[in-house]
């Protein structure tokens, strides 16, 4: 599956779930630097519960954004959030040779 691919299918599950009355919030990648697990304009929705589907990174970079997703939809204001890490701490945070992101967070309307 092509990452364009990817991205419409994410962005056809947000409409889904916005359907169904979920309280969502959709991340993006908006920067990259070095290093990234997935491109610019990748994508993430996330519900109210935890619960979500695509990807902005991996390993506990992913994990922070489903945590911080869910305060967004709670207070309704966006954020972003900028992960980088050393080359020695790469691996463990899912940022392959200390790439760095920046993640766009937005509740869904």
């Amino acid at each position: 599956m092509s990452d364009t691919t990817h991205e419409l299918d994410v962005l056809k599950t947000t409409e889904a779930w916005a359907a169904e009355g979920r309280q969502l919030a959709l991340a993006t990648v908006i920067e990259t630097w070095g290093s990234a697990p997935r491109p610019t304009g990748s994508h993430l929705v996330i519900d109210a519960e935890g619960n979500f589907e695509g990807s902005v990174s991996g390993g506990c970079v992913e994990g922070a954004v489903v945590a911080e997703a869910v305060d967004v939809i709670e207070a309704g204001e966006p954020r972003i959030l900028e992960f980088g890490v050393a080359d020695e701490t790469a691996w463990r945070v899912g940022l392959s040779c200390g790439g760095r992101i920046r993640v766009y967070v937005e509740k869904v309307a």
